[in-house]
């Protein structure tokens, strides 16, 4: 792998981790199971996917978008238990 390649794949992985930590904190506040919930949890899927097709990404990292993702969830639902 490339430099750039690596500088891409990190910008990708990051994107997905970041965005997902505001929305882990804003679902923590929502009811379990509702339309909100899982908007929240969703919401940055297809943000993810057009990222990860645009850097010509293939499946291959689709396992590390989904663990960073799952990772900022459970963080910014952490960080806001931790303000409560």
């Amino acid at each position: 792998m490339t430099p750039d390649r690596a500088l891409q794949l990190t910008g990708l992985l990051l994107f997905a981790l970041g965005s997902n930590l505001p929305l882990g904190y804003l679902r923590e506040t929502s009811r379990k199971f509702s339309f909100r919930w899982f908007l929240l949890i969703h919401l940055s899927i297809p943000f993810i996917i057009v990222l990860r097709l645009t850097l010509d990404f293939g499946w291959t990292v689709i396992p590390f978008t989904l663990a960073c993702a799952v990772i900022g969830q459970i963080a910014g639902s952490r960080i806001r238990r931790r303000q409560l």
